[in-house]
């Protein structure tokens, strides 16, 4: 049973406390990478190696059923928390990446010709560009990569300006994770049908945020990571259309994906059985299971209402301090918890240094989008992003350390 709004805008603060590395010696600022995990996710992973471990799927005594139960039991919360129509669309995977190349070296690989066209825009994370990348190298086809709008969006007039017939796949974030902004996913992936092509959606930044339904959004495939909503590291979600996933050839190969094995070859196993070779991570299903509880105990009203607030307020604070330039957007709504910053004549790696020892944990790079960075005239910056359980005291500790920053590079002020 989950808190209510009006609850939780009263007992905010207290949720911190789920949180047992959260304190208010240092302020955590790189949920984007990563976020930090509520006891509830702890005990739930500490619980299962000591109440249910084995090896799942693979032993008919109590322990193994047990094992399966619980490591299913996460597949179908995983399945209504994202509003997919069938269990069988839900394929677990070590991360957002790993599914975003199962994507790429099954589908890609297998129906992707020569000629065809794929559509991947310029604010994608590394792992849904370089796979794209692979597949055009391996089939002959074609990348072509959309640009980004004033306000660093990709829009349906951008898409339908580069769609082609030749175009086969489109595959496009729905929340950068440099700039923050969200794009219009449901509009894009109408587009992209109308067109004849798939459309690939990396989820890494939003699932944890806001909802996300697959249904409504009408995507084909969408990926994310279990680490960056509460879960534990070492689990990843792929989902995709049963039609498109019945027709892919496996990922992996080995255990646990077949039906049957002789000398001469195979036959595979049902959905999603067919792309999890191996012995699968239950304990990370089972801790993304408690996650998915956690979250839905509070509630993506609360979360996006907290977490905008945040970033309102460390916004405008940012934009006070001279020589600090917020890159993108200049409408704090548009950047949905995260915001990515240079400060003139200062490094950003500098900058994340100064920060650390003023207890503040920044994230410095190109943020695994470097062809963004470029695009953007930039080399690297500096990138602040807020997760529901930080606190205004965590923004003053960082507007404190920004203000600093130049003066203690020399710069006198």
């Amino acid at each position: 049973m989950g808190y209510t709004l009006e609850e939780l805008r009263n007992i905010g603060a207290d949720l911190r406390k789920d949180f047992p590395i959260i304190n208010d010696s240092a302020s955590y600022l790189d949920n984007s990478a990563t976020s930090q995990k509520p006891r509830q996710v702890i005990e739930a992973v500490k619980n299962y190696y000591e109440e249910s471990n084995a090896n799942p799927l693979r032993g008919l005594y109590d322990l193994s059923v047990k094992a399966t139960d619980a490591y299913e039991d996460a597949r179908e919360a995983v399945r209504k928390f994202i509003n997919a129509g069938k269990i069988s669309e839900i394929v677990f995977t070590r991360n957002a990446t790993e599914s975003l190349n199962l994507i790429a070296n099954s589908y890609g690989k297998a129906f992707l010709k020569e000629g065809d066209e794929i559509l991947v825009s310029i604010m994608e994370h590394h792992s849904n560009m370089l796979p794209w990348q692979e597949v055009a190298k391996a089939k002959g086809a074609k990348i072509k990569y959309l640009d980004i709008d004033e306000n660093g969006a990709i829009t349906v007039d951008v898409l339908s300006k580069a769609i082609s017939k030749n175009t086969k796949l489109v595959a496009i974030t729905q929340v950068s994770n440099v700039l923050g902004i969200k794009n219009d996913i449901k509009a894009l992936a109408k587009l992209a049908h109308e067109n004849g092509a798939i459309f690939v959606c990396d989820g890494a930044q939003s699932v944890p945020h806001m909802k996300v339904d697959v249904k409504e959004l009408d995507v084909d495939f969408l990926a994310f990571s279990g680490h960056k909503m509460l879960a534990p590291m070492g689990i990843g979600v792929l989902y995709g259309k049963e039609e498109l996933l019945e027709k892919m050839p496996p990922f992996l190969y080995g255990g646990e994906m077949i039906e049957y094995v002789t000398l001469e070859g195979a036959t595979y196993a049902e959905l999603p059985h067919k792309f999890e070779a191996g012995t699968v991570n239950a304990s990370g299903a089972v801790g993304l299971h408690a996650a998915i509880d956690y979250i839905n105990k509070v509630g993506f009203d609360y979360i996006e209402e907290r977490e905008n607030q945040l970033t309102a307020y460390a916004f405008e604070k940012m934009k006070a301090i001279p020589h600090v330039n917020i890159v993108g957007s200049q409408n704090p709504a548009d950047h949905h918890g995260i915001l990515t910053f240079t400060i003139d004549g200062c490094h950003p790696h500098d900058v994340s240094e100064i920060m650390n020892s003023l207890d503040v944990m920044v994230r410095a790079g190109h943020h695994c989008a470097q062809p963004l960075t470029k695009y953007l005239g930039l080399n690297s910056t500096t990138r602040a992003s807020l997760g529901f359980y930080n606190n205004e005291k965590d923004i003053d500790r960082f507007i404190d350390a920004l203000s600093q920053i130049r003066g203690k590079l020399g710069y006198g002020e």
